[in-house]
């Protein structure tokens, strides 16, 4: 629903800006080349101020592009909390701010009088006249615009209402944008919280097998543990490079090692070209606790886990492969679409947040069946605009 919601939402922004882009274009007195280039270029700059949300700071920023599209000679931004910003002046601030509460609480769009402003200069103000209209975000009013100059009529009234729908829907993209965030914080957060209590039993036990055998394994084992702790809660980007995914994953792989003594053979094949790429955080892990634990604990023979990370040109192709017990397939359905009730959490997990950050055709790749293993393959673009590199 969220990506059916935002190529809807995109769609409309596409059409009201190209209604806005031609309206603004024959104000303009110069080739069409140019002018459409001068409107999608002035359009533009105020999107990207405004794909944050009404803020103070986005306000002042987007204010002289939209008044440049207004083509008046000033303009105002307000919410719901009152005047944001001013451009071109701000006489009549006060005056202003007033009416465009009106307009927010109301909802309806206001012409503006001398009067109205508190203009008191008569023909020799600038600014005694203008409109105000709303800005709505799904409904629900979220803000006023208003464009002032030395006279108003329904042309400009008309315009400023083209003018301020645009600014409507980019907001509601911005909500879109950091309503996808949110989601995507709070899967990672639950997968901090999924950190299996059995893990951390047999991790403590195994480093406390070592304290009288082996002192100098069982220090490094407790200072692997108290690494995999702090990566695992640490607060910062919701992505790490694939290079930091894997030393996560050799910690954790050191201390199942611990455990399984030498049952467990690892294989793991690294290219240097995918090491930079960036990926959600805790993606990696979690598909190599599944194969362990879903996979080989119960396994009778030598455990066999197979990592590679190969380039694949636009792409990273990951495969955690293990020679488990594999798994009924549509058993691996009902837990990727949450009827599995709590098995494989981290499994699903890892897929709903791919599909999130790259798209739907981004989600876990799983070939397995009983008694033959099981093998997850993800693919990772190599640059993703909305990967964050902070």
């Amino acid at each position: 629903m969220a990506v059916l919601a935002i190529v809807l939402v995109s769609a409309i922004a596409v059409l009201s800006g190209a209604v806005l882009f031609w309206r603004w274009s024959t104000r303009r007195v110069d080739t069409p080349q140019r002018a459409t280039y001068e409107a999608l270029h002035t359009a533009s700059q105020a999107v990207s101020m405004l794909r944050e949300g009404l803020t103070a700071d986005a306000a002042v920023r987007a204010a002289p592009s939209l008044r440049q599209l207004l083509s008046t000679p000033a303009v105002a931004i307000a919410d719901r909390s009152g005047l944001l910003a001013c451009h071109g002046s701000d006489l009549h601030a006060e005056a202003l701010g007033r009416h465009l509460h009106g307009v927010v609480t109301s909802g309806r769009a206001q012409l503006l009088s001398a009067s109205d402003l508190g203009c008191t200069d008569g023909g020799d103000c600038p600014m005694r006249a203008g409109v105000a209209v709303p800005i709505a975000v799904d409904g629900a009013v979220v803000g006023a615009l208003a464009a002032l100059g030395s006279s108003a009529d329904a042309g400009l009234m008309r315009t400023a209402a083209e003018v301020a729908r645009f600014v409507s829907t980019h907001l509601a993209l911005a909500e879109l944008d950091a309503s996808r965030t949110r989601t995507v914080q709070a899967q990672l957060n639950f997968l901090r919280a999924q950190i299996s209590p059995h893990f951390i039993y047999n991790a403590l036990t195994a480093i406390e097998s070592f304290v009288r055998s082996d002192p100098d394994r069982a220090r490094d084992l407790l200072v692997g543990f108290a690494e995999f702790i702090r990566w695992a809660f640490r607060e910062h980007s919701q992505y790490a490079t694939l290079a930091e995914e894997l030393r996560f994953v050799d910690t954790y792989l050191e201390l199942e090692r611990a455990r399984f003594g030498d049952r467990l053979a690892v294989s793991l094949r690294v290219a240097p070209e995918v090491l930079p790429v960036r990926v959600p955080s805790l993606v990696l892990q979690p598909l190599v606790e599944n194969a362990i634990r879903h996979g080989l604990e119960r396994f009778p023979g030598p455990a066999q886990l197979r990592i590679s990370a190969v380039d694949g040109g636009h792409e990273a192709i990951v495969t955690v492969e293990d020679h488990g017990v594999g798994v009924d397939p549509a058993l691996l359905a009902d837990v990727l679409t949450g009827r599995g009730g709590g098995q494989s959490v981290g499994l699903r997990n890892v897929d709903e947040r791919l599909r999130a950050t790259f798209g739907d055709d981004h989600g876990l790749t799983i070939e397995t069946g009983v008694g033959a293993g099981t093998k997850v393959t993800m693919h990772l673009p190599k640059f993703f605009p909305a990967v964050k590199a902070t």
